[in-house]
């Protein structure tokens, strides 16, 4: 992945998981750490697949 912030419909189509899923992961605090950008949350590439490591996928 390149160094631009996702958003929450790439990250979804990324991990292949429906929007829902991930709003339930961020008030869970489960999934990778999203960072707010004025009132949006944005995510990381690094931090998306560093979580995805830590998770023992591949």
């Amino acid at each position: 992945m390149n160094s631009k912030l996702l958003t929450i419909d790439d990250l979804a189509a990324y991990l292949g998981v429906p929007k829902n899923t991930l709003y339930q992961w961020r008030t869970k605090g489960y999934g990778p750490n999203g960072v707010r950008v004025g009132k949006y949350v944005r995510y990381r590439a690094t931090d998306v697949d560093t979580w995805i490591d830590q998770q023992g996928a591949v």
